[in-house]
């Protein structure tokens, strides 16, 4: 039974048990709330009998069974009545929570101040990190004097690229790292909370502490969760036991400290299920360690492996062949179809589910160091809010990145639903687009800009060299340089110098400022 937390006095789970009922009794919970008509499934048990044992535990118990899609005012004020009138902490179920979590949305618009009693915003941004920054900064060049709020809890900011960079040694983690407010751009409102919903229908995006801000825009670029939860045992070993993983930054200098002390055994490096943050990166570790072993001289005594949950080593054909060069020239044994499920850090094992003809067979794999790269999926309060594709992720037009049903709304950077590699050189080309296509909302006008679906991943195949990956859409190639210059499909000293040169101060003083350099957006008819 995961519990959801929403508020410290709300929280919301999937249908319950009587076992689960005990188990929220004991952590403290005084009420249940149960939103899940009788009958939805031929196991689910009766309200009445969970109603029974709820008592029985000395819990309240309430049915305001609801259907999917079909949510009404009433329903809504039932939740509020019964939130008003039971003891909390309150546990409110359905089939997965969404329903609840709906609700309970509902409930705090419904209570937020009415729109003369409460200050609109011209733009609400949420989302602090590249995206977010970004874009309020190209719209406040566009545009000064807005009223524009950005969400975001963090105090710090990241440059995420950094931390392949950091895993090999060539970065230091504090070079990828400042405070929030230093990157917050001027002229406009840093609200220091945690989003944990929207009601669109209400121009409004609900806050943790109950309360709601509300816009005339919304641009919504949350991030992606990083689900370590979905590999059984991994959260308990991260960081000791030779299970490491780039994509957290105190993890990277755990990943160059055990690729340096690994003088032979096994390697093994993983990457789950698209979609997730820089599809190119669980490879990059894998050739960059692999960099370090052969110039140590102990790479012949090392076995090298990859295991990805996909069919091929990358989804852009063209970049192929340069890779399985390094691949071959690495020793490094692909294992295509392998998805890990497992790590067992005492024992040093990992488990993987791996497709063998119609058959999914597990099959224990042995190690001396695994970098895990998680699962990914969009923010629990993006997956079940009204913006939602069924993906879970933001529900956008792929070219204008506007919500399909909410036209004063518009997403960009991991948690769109827009279907490019999710990569910081997207998210800054989508940056100008959403930004002037908000101005043209916030004009009462239809979108004047579109996104091509670029995307770039520089695949660090060496120490010094880069197979700079740029596309967009269905895998077209979008070069940024001539061929003379880069080639992107072969490895590069020009690509490692832009990547460990020029990208970082690119980041920090242009794209987080506002300067749209070799991005400008382009104009829907030009």
């Amino acid at each position: 039974m995961p519990i959801k937390s929403i508020t410290p006095d709300f929280s919301v789970t999937e249908q319950v048990s009587a076992d689960d009922l005990r188990r929220a009794a004991a952590q403290g919970f005084k009420s249940v709330i149960c939103n899940r008509p009788d009958g939805e499934a031929p196991d689910q048990p009766r309200a009445a009998d969970l109603q029974a044992v709820a008592e029985g535990l000395g819990m309240q118990f309430r049915h305001i069974p609801v259907v999917p899609g079909a949510i009404t005012d009433e329903d809504a004020a039932q939740m509020a009545q019964a939130l008003a009138n039971m003891p909390a902490p309150v546990l409110a179920f359905c089939r997965t929570g969404a329903r609840s979590t709906k609700l309970y949305e509902m409930v705090q618009a419904s209570r937020a101040p009415a729109p003369g009693g409460q200050k609109t915003y011209d733009i609400v941004i949420v989302g602090g990190g590249s995206a977010g920054i970004a874009t309020a900064s190209s719209i406040l060049r566009r545009r000064k004097g807005l009223s524009i709020a950005v969400i975001e809890p963090s105090e710090v900011h990241y440059y995420q690229p950094g931390w392949t960079m950091v895993g090999a040694g060539v970065f230091s983690a504090e070079f990828t790292r400042r405070t929030e407010k230093s990157v917050m751009p001027r002229g406009v409102e840093w609200i220091k909370q945690a989003a944990s919903g929207f009601a669109p229908e209400n121009n409004q995006v609900l806050l943790e502490d109950g309360s709601a801000v509300a816009y005339r825009v919304l641009i919504a670029c949350p991030g992606i969760k990083l689900n370590w939860d979905a590999i059984e045992g991994v959260a308990e070993t991260l960081g000791k036991n030779g299970v490491t993983s780039n994509y957290r930054y105190d993890l990277a200098p755990y990943t160059n400290r055990l690729v340096k002390d690994l003088k032979r055994g096994r390697a093994l490096f993983t990457q789950p299920p698209i979609p997730i943050k820089c599809a190119g990166a669980p490879q990059k570790s894998m050739y960059l360690s692999c960099s370090k072993w052969e110039k140590a001289g102990v790479l012949r005594d090392i076995d090298v492996q990859f295991h990805t949950a996909g069919a091929v080593l990358f989804g852009v054909p063209a970049y192929v062949p340069a890779l399985m060069e390094y691949v071959e020239r690495y020793n490094a044994h692909l294992n295509f179809e392998s998805k890990l499920v497992a790590v067992d850090g005492a024992r040093k094992v990992a488990t993987f589910e791996q497709k063998r003809g119609d058959e999914v067979v597990r099959v224990e794999e042995p190690f001396d160091m695994i970098h895990v790269v998680p699962p990914q999926v969009a923010p629990d309060f993006v997956a079940t809010s009204p913006l939602a594709a069924a993906s879970g992720f933001i529900e956008v037009d792929e070219a204008t990145l506007r919500h399909v049903r909410y036209p004063n709304v518009f997403a960009l950077g991991d948690a769109c639903s827009a279907s490019n590699a999710k990569t910081m050189a997207a998210a800054r080309k989508q940056a100008p687009v959403v930004a002037v296509n908000a101005l043209a909302a916030l004009d009462g006008k239809e979108p004047v800009a579109d996104y091509d679906g670029y995307g770039s991943c520089p695949l660090t195949v060496e120490s010094g060299k880069i197979v700079l990956a740029e596309f967009g859409y269905g895998g077209k190639l979008l070069p940024s340089f001539p061929n003379w210059l880069i080639d992107g499909t072969r490895p590069s000293r020009l690509s490692w110098l832009l990547k460990d040169t020029i990208l970082p101060p690119v980041y920090w003083h242009g794209m987080l400022k506002g300067h749209e350099w070799m991005v400008k957006p382009h104009r829907i008819g030009a």
